[in-house]
Formats: structure tokens, sequence, C-alpha cells
């Protein structure tokens, strides 16, 4: 008997541990629910409820290839060996079969449960799956993990020319089992289910998925590299969520982009290499959450930064939390997030950039926050966003390159649309007025008609100074190592 363990790869299709189980034997596949691990990761609500509607999709899609899925618990990862030790000696399992995660925490749980099932006799397989390339097989001349994601995508187009990832196929249904599959919780303690409104906005489900990213081909990739900034136009993929729980995979997001630019990936239509140069970038990041573990512990990349002046304002830190800053494009993106469990990435450097350079407040605590209320967190992309915008990072952005939140609003929301729709308190202002509504004299004036928004909890061109000194002072990388 073969065991397939899912994790965050729900999905049946291009599943390469599930794959190599069913062609090597009999399979069985089994859930962990772990709430406690899952509220230390600060794992958002939304995410947890998202990984529930997928596993029931994943559990009639398994059904249909007479692979019944079992739900277990093991509330820390630190039960999980003997959880799957006494699954795997209940059915006689000879092989574990599991994607890679790549995690600091997910990969010590892993070494842990093929130490334990190892001992009982069963091997432990373990396939690629979440990436296009394994950690370490990327890797600079002196042998060294990138640190500039440039090289690092130069290295990866060298290896998609010679050996481009294949697609596997679904596989044919194995004989039925005496095994029943377990029912499925529809929620978990400790995380309160979202609103329907979220919950269709998201659907579940690899068919849902699929079709998101067809549509994304057909009709809007050639144009992204145009619209992708623009947080009102339909510019972006939405495909961040499946990705995240692996409802797709890297590969058959790849393969769409090809095919709707005739088999190229550095030439042809702009839109097309623009969106594979952002798989690429997820690709980067979790390969620096390998290459430099301390990025998983709540460290900065680099060292030297460990030591800036953050400052510690609670209320501060929760007016930005709130959407209450003043600043309606922050206030503005950071009130789609918690409606919708996302938020436009554009956008997701903008608030990311305020909160750290103009309200000096350590990233740490935005990355939490991100991660407490996004259903597309992920542990390398959200860390390495954050890094990045806050100069703490690989590859990141110069600590002088300060967006000005009020520009970036008038550049990407020219006309005020995305502010109206959710600062509907503001909907009134002129497309001028409305990204600054107390800028200048004389505007008190469209205060009078009930208009209620709070004047800006810093002043932009101060905090941009403050920000700057703050980095100046910091001693070189050399004098840190």
């Amino acid at each position: 008997m073969q065991l397939m363990w899912f994790r965050t790869d729900l999905r049946v299709t291009d599943n390469s541990a599930l794959a190599a189980a069913m062609q090597a034997g009999p399979t069985v596949a089994v859930f962990l629910l772990s709430p406690g691990q899952w509220q230390q990761h600060d794992d958002a609500p939304c995410k947890v409820d998202f990984w529930l509607r997928n596993l029931a999709e994943l559990s009639r899609e398994l059904k249909r290839l007479n692979v019944p899925l079992l739900i277990r618990e093991a509330d820390l990862w630190s039960a999980t060996p003997q959880v799957l030790g006494t699954l795997a000696q209940e059915l006689q399992a000879t092989a574990l079969h599991l994607n890679e995660e790549y995690g600091v925490n997910e990969s010590r749980r892993d070494q842990a449960v093929a130490a334990a099932l190892e001992e009982l006799g069963v091997n432990v397989r373990s396939h690629l799956d979440r990436l296009l390339f394994r950690p370490g097989s990327v890797l600079t001349r002196t042998g060294t993990y990138f640190k500039v994601y440039s090289q690092f995508r130069g290295v990866c187009y060298q290896r998609l020319h010679t050996a481009l990832p294949a697609l596997l196929p679904l596989p044919k249904a194995q004989g039925k089992l005496k095994i029943a599959a377990d029912s499925l919780p529809e929620q978990v303690e400790g995380f309160e289910a979202p609103s329907q409104a979220l919950r269709e906005a998201w659907p579940a489900g690899e068919h849902a998925a699929r079709e998101r990213l067809q549509r994304f081909a057909d009709e809007w990739i050639e144009d992204y590299h145009d619209n992708r900034d623009f947080p009102v136009r339909p510019g972006t993929s939405q495909l961040s969520a499946y990705l995240a729980a692996g409802v797709l995979s890297p590969r058959q997001c790849l393969h769409a982009a090809l095919n709707a630019n005739a088999g190229e990936f550095e030439s042809g239509s702009q839109g097309a290499v623009t969106w594979i140069n952002e798989l690429i970038w997820r690709e980067f990041y979790a390969h620096i959450l390998v290459g430099y573990p301390r990025v998983s512990m709540a460290r900065a990349f680099r060292p030297e930064t460990e030591v800036l002046p953050w400052r510690s304002s609670g209320t501060d830190l929760l007016a930005w939390q709130e959407g209450r800053t003043g600043i309606p494009i922050i206030d503005a993106a950071m009130r789609q997030m918690l409606a919708t469990g996302w938020m436009h990435n554009r956008l997701r450097m903008v608030v990311a950039m305020f909160l750290t350079k103009n309200l000096l407040i350590d990233w740490r605590e935005g990355e939490r926050f991100f991660m407490r209320h996004l259903i597309d967190g992920d542990l390398a992309a959200n860390n390495g966003g954050w890094q990045w915008s806050a100069s703490t990072g690989t590859d990141s952005v110069p600590y002088f390159r300060i967006f000005n939140p009020i520009s970036q609003s008038q550049r990407f929301d020219p006309d005020g649309r995305f502010i109206r729709q959710w600062l509907p308190e503001l909907a009134s202002l002129s497309d001028k007025a409305i990204h600054d509504p107390h800028a200048g004299k004389g505007q008190a004036s469209l205060f009078g008609g009930g208009v209620d928004y709070p004047k800006p909890i810093v002043d932009l061109r101060a905090s941009r100074q403050r920000a700057l000194e703050a980095f100046k002072n910091l001693p070189s990388a050399s004098e840190s190592a």
C-alpha cells in the first residue's frame, strides 16, 4: 500500500507525489489538520477555510480515482511522525509519498517524519512539485544560492531552454479499496469562517482554478505588463491563492503562458514574458528560504539592518491595520485585504513601504499582519516582498527609493475609482482631491458636507527624511558580519 500525504498540493492533475504513488501501487491519501501549528504560523482564517473547501473538491476528484482521502489531526507538527507512523502501520503501507515544502519548520517536520517511518520500514519518497527547479539546483558559479533576482532568472532561462518541466497526466483510476473516505470538517476551531462574499470571490477546486488560469491566458496576459499596476483593471491573474494552496502547479501556469505566447518565454508577447518573470520571482523567494534559512525565522536577510531603530507605536500600527492612516490609497488597500483576503501587488509594495519607511515600524509587524489576513499567504513570497519593501532583504529596493503614496495613487488610480470603491466616504471628492483630501488651502470646505475622513497620521516629507537618516547610520555589511 502507498500512502499519499497531501499538504499544500490540493489537486489530482499534475501532482508529482500522487502520480508516483499511484504508479507504485494501491494508494490511500491523508491530510493532517494542524490548527495549533497554523496559528503559530499566523495562517489566515480565510486561508484555512480555502484549504477546507479545496479539500472537499479534492476528495471528490480522488473518489473518481478510487483513492480514499483520510483526515487525521496533529495539532502541532511535532505530533506528525507518530500520527503518520500509526496510520502507515494500520494500512500496512510500504511507502509514504509527499511533495517537498521549504520553510525551516516544514523541513524539520519532514525530516522527523522520514526518520520515524524509516524505522518502521516505510520508505519516504519526496517529490519536486511546488517549484519548477529544486532548491540547490540553481546556484552561482561558486556553488552558493543567488542573492540577485536577475542573475537567478538568467540561469532559470537557460534551464528552461534545455529542460522544460513537463506536465504530468491525470493518473488512471485504481481498483476500488475496502477503505472509506473520511468526512471532512467544514470549519476548524480557532479559525472563524469568512464572509460568503469572500468565498464566492475564491471558488474552490481545480476546475475553477484552471478556468481562471485559462481565462487569464486568453484575455488578459497579452496586456499584463501594461495593466498589472492598476488596481481597478482586471490586469492580474488572481491565481496566487490557488498556487499557494497547490490547487494549481507552477508547471500548469508556465505551460499556459507558453501556449499563449507561441512557446516563447523571453520574446513575443511582453505581457506573457512579464508574467513568467513573476513566476520566477516566486521561485527565487522559495530558493532564498532554503539557501538562507534565517529569513524563515523572523530575521532580516541583511544582518546589518537588524539594528535599525524601528519605532514602537501601537497607535500608528493600529491605524495602518484598520485603514485609518489618512492616506486614501493606503487605507483603501488595507480595507480591500480585510474584506477580500487579497491585495493588489502594486498596493502591497505601497502599503509595506509606508509602514516600514514613513512610519518606521518593523517589517515583521506588517509581514505577520498580512499572513493573518491573506488567502494567498505564502511564507517565501510574503517575507520576500516585505523585506524588499523594507530594504532589509535580498535584491531589495535601495533604501533611498521611498514610494510617495500620494504620487503612487495619482499614477495608478488616476480617477480615484479604486479609492471610491473602498472608501465610499470620499466618493464625492474630485478626481484630484481624492488622493490627498487635506492638501492645500480651502480644502476644509470639502468636509463641510459630511465627509468624515482622518487627517494623515504622519507627514510624508518629514517621515521620509527620518527613514533616510535611520538607514544612513547603519553599519556596513562587513562591519555587522
